[in-house]
């Protein structure tokens, strides 16, 4: 009989599927959905990212959809590989000992094939983006081939996990605009930060046998201090996230005035025609201040909560906590759309 893992749902279709798929399934973590959400949701807020300069377009949904398709298959293949370095400590963790490796379900070889198997879905998915995306996609590979013993080198392993399960953010906007730009890498760092707060809540249900095994992680290193350092990823978050976009408002801003109020001045006599209020692309640094933070409230207020109710003890509350996270990445794509919607289009 294969168990379904601790942290997984019993209820899930995952736990009910037949028996000779079910731990390939598992080995996937598709009973434990917020991983690819996680990973897919930094591709979306590439794109909403990249629409505040280069406006919504109906091919965005196509981005969109290959961004989910394959972070799926690459979370997926992900964690197969993460499963076979690790199978070895995860028999002697709690939470992890009944995944498919440790308890038996699947040989080490079945899931180097099954590795392969959504290698290959990923590499369709590669074939379908412009060259540029292509390249910064195939830039993340030694980034994700080296996370899962970065645990046994640094106390500070969800550093490296931010800058992994972020990369999408980079290929979605490269997909979209051709191109990469301070701003976006400024967002980039920001998210990695995200990152790091919510995988230090996730490694809070751990500490324990992560320490008899001799797994390192912020949880364990922060200590009695847990609450303080995800306060401060989570800060330095927002502030990184309020930069990129009151950069990106500015270009934004900027290419709207030479597109619309440029040629105007060019053809009149006088600039004195272009009086307070006639054009609303003319903007104060401090308007674009206030744009920015006026689109990080939801996502503020959704940390606040999360810190406020984070119980470094209490293993379950820290799943829940971590599980939000995934609606705070939706907060911060509905608001930079409402925003990229709201202002004309530039092009």
């Amino acid at each position: 009989m294969i168990e379904a893992v601790k942290d997984s749902a019993k209820t899930h279709w995952v736990n009910r599927a037949p028996v000779s798929v079910r731990p390939f399934l598992q080995l996937s973590r598709l009973d434990r959905p917020v991983g690819y959400w996680l990973l897919a949701l930094p591709g979306w807020i590439g794109l909403a990212f990249a629409g505040l300069s280069h406006g919504l377009v109906w091919t965005d949904l196509k981005w969109a959809a290959l961004i989910l398709i394959g972070a799926i298959a690459m979370r997926g293949a992900g964690c197969t590989y993460n499963d076979i370095v690790d199978q070895d400590l995860d028999a002697q963790v709690e939470r992890t000992a009944l995944r498919p490796l440790p308890a038996g379900t699947v040989t080490t070889k079945q899931a180097w094939i099954w590795l392969f198997v959504q290698c290959a879905v990923g590499l369709v998915v590669l074939l379908m983006l412009p060259r540029l995306a292509q390249i910064v996609s195939l830039l993340s590979i030694p980034l994700v081939a080296v996370y899962p013993f970065m645990k046994r080198i640094t106390w500070f392993p969800q550093v490296w996990l931010g800058l992994t399960f972020n990369w999408a953010v980079l290929v979605a906007y490269a997909a979209k605009t051709g191109s990469l730009s301070p701003a976006l890498f400024i967002l980039y760092l920001g998210l990695m930060f995200w990152t790091v707060g919510y995988d230090t809540i996730y490694a809070c249900q751990d500490i324990e046998d992560d320490a008899f095994v001799g797994i390192k992680s912020t949880a364990r290193r922060f200590g009695g201090r847990v609450k303080l350092g995800v306060v401060f990823c989570y800060a330095v978050s927002l502030t990184m996230i309020v930069i990129s976009l009151q950069i990106a408002y500015k270009i934004r801003n900027s290419i709207i005035f030479e597109n619309r109020v440029q040629p105007y001045l060019d053809n009149s006599s006088s600039r004195e025609l272009l009086l307070p209020g006639k054009f609303d692309v003319v903007s104060s640094n401090s308007h674009f201040l206030f744009l920015a933070l006026f689109t990080i409230l939801p996502l503020s207020i959704h940390f606040l909560w999360q810190t406020k109710k984070l119980e470094p003890d209490n293993g379950k509350s820290a799943l829940r906590l971590f599980l939000s996270n995934r609606w705070a990445a939706f907060f911060l794509i509905v608001m930079i759309l409402l925003f990229a919607w709201m202002v004309p289009n530039s092009r």
